[in-house]
């Protein structure tokens, strides 16, 4: 895999942090077309299900945000689910979604 952008860097870090930080299966950022970053985790209510990805496309969303330039999921799993994608595409058509393993090495990135 050829090297990452620092900025892509930023929001694996953040995504991992989120992660660890409360033990969830797997953590997300996103960063949106002015540089600001948003990072989550999944969310798991008896009355409300979401995943990290959605849960930061929505922090975006809630903030202002009209465009996505990345955004990075940190999991166990080996791919993207489709949900995820779809509401990374909503906001952000063109941008890239890094799929990182736990321990942050990425292990593909998804373009449109």
């Amino acid at each position: 895999m050829s090297e990452i952008s620092a900025e892509d860097a930023k929001i694996i870090t953040l995504a991992r942090a989120s992660r660890a930080r409360t033990g969830a299966a797997e953590g997300a950022a996103v960063r949106d077309e002015t540089g600001r970053t948003y990072a989550a985790t999944s969310v798991d209510l008896p009355s409300l299900k979401l995943s990290a990805l959605q849960v930061a496309v929505a922090m975006a969303v809630s903030s202002g945000a009209e465009d996505l330039e990345a955004a990075a999921l940190v999991t166990a799993d080996e791919q993207v689910r489709d949900a995820d994608v779809a509401a990374v595409r909503d906001l952000g058509r063109k941008a890239p979604i890094l799929l990182a393993a736990p321990d942050g090495s990425v292990r593909a990135t998804l373009v449109p």
